[in-house]
């Protein structure tokens, strides 16, 4: 079931990637939305500290994690696992489906692997401008930093410089 499953995401998200046309940056980032892997990355709260630091508001900062696995017993919250997403590649949860549909400044996909569930989430998100890591595919984000996931104050102080500079901050 798994292996229809990823043909099927495979196929979903390279007929996307062709579609893509990337949205005009914003005039000022005010809310951000954080897209992570919890296998490779788990601890989301420092990543929204450094966050904060720059500028942000907690309130305007949005977390959601993938998970390789969610037990059925286990009740998480902002979280989700290839079990939320069906073989034409469309969330079934309503949490997903809002952050994904949530028209953030900035979406930034904190993973530097290509699982299809994160490349999924990054590709269907209506966020008006995408960052992410230079190691993930380049169509996916408008903006790349090429750094250590484990040095989230380095992505981060990199990202907001260039904001800086780019005048949309």
């Amino acid at each position: 079931m798994k292996f229809i499953k990823n043909f099927g995401l495979k196929k979903t998200i390279k007929k996307s990637l062709a579609k893509y046309q990337p949205i005009a940056m914003p005039d000022t980032v005010v809310t951000v939305g954080v897209l992570t892997d919890e296998q490779h990355y788990g601890n989301t709260s420092t990543i929204v500290k450094a966050i904060v630091k720059q500028g942000i508001a907690e309130k305007n900062i949005e977390v959601l994690s993938y998970r390789e696995n969610i037990s059925s017993k286990e009740v998480v919250k902002d979280c989700y696992s290839l079990a939320d997403i069906n073989a034409n590649g469309r969330f079934k949860t309503e949490a997903v489906n809002a952050f994904v549909y949530r028209r953030f400044d900035m979406l930034i996909s904190y993973y530097d692997t290509e699982d299809l569930p994160l490349v999924l989430a990054t590709l269907k998100s209506k966020a008006k401008f995408k960052v992410g890591f230079s190691a993930v595919d380049t169509r996916l984000n408008d903006f790349t930093i090429n750094t250590p996931t484990k040095k989230y104050e380095l992505f981060v102080s990199e990202l907001f410089k260039y904001i800086k500079i780019l005048n949309r901050k």
